[in-house]
C-alpha cells in the first residue's frame, strides 16, 4: 500500500525510486491528505525527541538547572557533534553535577567530519558525548537527578524517566499506551511505534497545543519555540532540520528520525505531517517533506529555492561531479 514519492535520476533516466507513506492531520485529529498507508505502524525514532523533551520542562528540571532555549533545543536534537553541541551538553551536565560518563547513548562517528578529524589528530577516543542523541540523554539524566531517581539505569523501559515519556506520547498522540509498540532505539532508550497518522496528530497538537491543557500547552510552546529559534542545536551546519527551520521563519518545526521518518508541525494552521520512506533511505525524506509543504502551500518559492539542495539533491560520482538528482514525484490525495 505504499506510493512512489521520489525518483532518482542518473542523467535523464530514472534509475530507481523511493516509495513511502504520508499523513497530513489537523489539530482536531482529521486526516486531510495522505499517500500510501496513513495507518502504517511506524517507529518514530528521533522524530519523537520533541515529545521526549516535554518531561524535562514539565518536571521543573529545565528551570532548576537553568536550561536556556538553546539547551532545550539541544534536548530535541540529533546533533552533528560540533563544539557548539558538545560544549553545551557538558555545561548542562555540569550544572546538574553529573559526569558525562553517565551518558549511556553509546558511541558513533559524529556527523561533523571536522570534529572527527580533530579527535583523530589529537589521539582522542570517541565518547558518548559525540553521539547525536547526547542532548536527549542529557535531558533524561537531569530529569532523573531532579526527581531523585537513579541515574545508572535511566535508559531502561521500566525507569520512571521512560515511563513519563510513554505517558506523554500516549496523551499527545491520543493513542492508548497498551497499543504503543516498543523497541530499543539506536542510542539504547525505548523507541515507540504508532500509526503514522497518530504521529502527524501529535505534531499537529504540538503546533496548536491548546487541547493539551494550559500547563502542558505552555511547555510545548516553550519547546517548539526553542527549536525554531535555535535550529542549529537540533541538527548542525548544513543539516536539513537546521536549514529547514531557519527558512520557515518561525512557522514550521520539524524533526528527522532514523530509517527515513520526518515529522512536521505548522503553527499557522495547526496541521501535522508525518512521512515514512518505506526502504528507510533518508535521502528521500527531505525532498518528500518539502514537496508536501509546497503542495500544501506552507512554503513559498523563495524558501524552496533556498532549500533546493535538500529539495532536489544532486547525485554525484566519486569525482564529485553532478550526474543526476532526486526529484519528488507524487501528488497528495485529499481525504
Amino acid at each position: 500500500m505504499h506510493s512512489k514519492l521520489v525518483d532518482v535520476y542518473r542523467g535523464g533516466k530514472v534509475e530507481s525510486s523511493h516509495f513511502g507513506h504520508i499523513a497530513v492531520v489537523s489539530a482536531e485529529g482529521n486526516l486531510l491528505f495522505s499517500l500510501g498507508d496513513p495507518n502504517r505502524v511506524t517507529y518514530a525514532r528521533s522524530s519523537m525527541k520533541p515529545l521526549q523533551t516535554i518531561p524535562v520542562v514539565e518536571t521543573g528540571a529545565a528551570d532548576l538547572y537553568e536550561l536556556s532555549e538553546s539547551d532545550i533545543s539541544l534536548c530535541c536534537a540529533s546533533h552533528s557533534g560540533e563544539t557548539q553541541h558538545t560544549d553545551r551538553v557538558l555545561a548542562i551536565l555540569g550544572r546538574a553535577g553529573i559526569e558525562d560518563t553517565a551518558l549511556h547513548c553509546g558511541t558513533h562517528i559524529p556527523h561533523a567530519q571536522d570534529t572527527y578529524k580533530k579527535l583523530i589528530a589529537a589521539g582522542k577516543e570517541l565518547t558518548p558525548l559525540y553521539n547525536n542523541c547526547s542532548g536527549k540523554h542529557t535531558g533524561m539524566l537531569v530529569t532523573a537527578k531532579h526527581m531523585g531517581e537513579t541515574l545508572e539505569d535511566y535508559y531502561l523501559p521500566s525507569h520512571p524517566v521512560q515511563q513519563r515519556i510513554l505517558k506523554v506520547i500516549s496523551n499527545v498522540a491520543d493513542y492508548p499506551i497498551e497499543k504503543i509498540e516498543m523497541g530499543i532505539d539506536g542510542c539504547g532508550v525505548p523507541v515507540h511505534a504508532l500509526p503514522l497518522e497518530r504521529l502527524a496528530y501529535a505534531f499537529a497538537r504540538m503546533a496548536r497545543p491548546d487541547s493539551l491543557g494550559e500547563e502542558r500547552a505552555k511547555v510545548v510552546n516553550r519547546i517548539t519555540t526553542a527549536m525554531m529559534k535555535y535550529p542549529e542545536m537540533v541538527g548542525g551546519t548544513g543539516r536539513f532540520c537546521t536549514d529547514f527551520m531557519k527558512a520557515s521563519r518561525g512557522r514550521l518545526f520539524g524533526k528527522a528520525g532514523a530509517e527515513a521518518v520526518y515529522l512536521i508541525g505548522d503553527r499557522e494552521t495547526g496541521i501535522g505531517i508525518a512521512i515514512k520512506i518505506e526502504d528507510g533511505n533518508g535521502r528521500a525524506a527531505y525532498p518528500a517533506a518539502l514537496e508536501t509543504l509546497r503542495q500544501l502551500g506552507f512554503i513559498d518559492e523563495e524558501q524552496l529555492n533556498n532549500l533546493m539542495h535538500h529539495y532536489r539533491p544532486a547525485l554525484k560520482n566519486a569525482r564529485h561531479e553532478i550526474v543526476g538528482e532526486l526529484v519528488p514525484s507524487f501528488t497528495l490525495h485529499k481525504c
